[in-house]
């Protein structure tokens, strides 16, 4: 049965590392109800195998799978979807924007019209890699969005395993990743439901539709080199966003202004 055009919206999930295929299903199924995310729900998984000890095997599996989650990409572009929403987590995020960045420029281009969000959830990438990746793919409108812990535990042991090398999702400068064209979002304050502090993009959920609202509000985009930018009423929205204990920094592209906002949890 044809779904109406307001509900030809497609939400892709893509897991991370240590993530078995009925984990990743349960994780996304819990991610859709708490969000209350129009459209259909798509997961994309690839071949971890789900132990803690196999973290180059399961990267290496995330490299194979490029070409598949780029084809995956196009497939839905061409579904008749209005839009098409991501969402990855951990080294997801990695075969993410790795795919992005492989991508013909005329390809990215035609698929940036349906990819409305791109949402990066505790993203496990050396934080040099990510700026090379975001130089080669280029801006993005609306710009992608970065969900970080500087708590995150898992994402130290990567730290660990590359040899020191920072990872993007618990890097300690909000601004200098917001200069290369993304909207930062530190959740560092925000309690998880795990004890590494690795999976707060599943507690954000169901948060994040206000948020989207406020930041969609003055179609909040990236162009050029302007490097004045303005928050209009979005800000203004930003800054009666009290209600809650629970403080989220929220770094804009471009502007490089870091606002605390007090975000609605729902009791606490």
């Amino acid at each position: 049965m044809a779904r109406q055009p307001k509900d030809r919206k497609v939400f892709l999930f893509i897991h991370g590392y240590n993530t078995l295929f009925a984990e990743g299903v349960f994780r996304f199924a819990q991610v859709m109800h708490d969000s209350d995310a129009p459209g259909v729900p798509v997961l994309f998984t690839w071949a971890s195998r789900g132990d803690l000890t196999d973290y180059v095997y399961d990267l290496n599996s995330a490299a194979v799978a490029r070409d598949e989650l780029e084809q995956t990409l196009e497939d839905l572009a061409k579904s008749g979807a209005l839009e098409v929403n991501v969402l990855a987590h951990s080294m997801g995020t990695w075969l993410m924007m790795e795919t992005l960045r492989q991508m013909p420029p005329e390809r990215r281009k035609r698929l940036s019209q349906k990819l409305k969000r791109i949402v990066l959830a505790a993203p496990d990438i050396d934080v040099d890699v990510f700026k090379d990746q975001m130089r080669r793919i280029g801006r993005l409108d609306p710009p992608i969005i970065l969900l970080l812990s500087k708590d995150d535990r898992a994402l130290n042991v990567s730290s660990i395993i590359a040899g020191g090398k920072d990872r993007v999702g618990r890097y300690g400068d909000d601004a200098e990743l917001a200069a290369l064209g993304a909207v930062v979002i530190d959740l560092t304050n925000l309690e998880g439901p795990d004890a590494a502090h690795h999976s707060k993009f599943a507690a954000f959920a169901s948060i994040a539709p206000r948020l989207t609202e406020v930041l969609q509000k003055d179609k909040l985009t990236v162009s050029g080199n302007d490097a004045t930018g303005s928050l209009g009423s979005a800000g203004k929205d930003l800054g009666s966003f009290v209600k809650s204990t629970v403080q989220v920094a929220v770094t804009l592209p471009v502007t490089l202004v870091t606002a605390p906002i007090m975000l609605v949890t729902g009791g606490r």
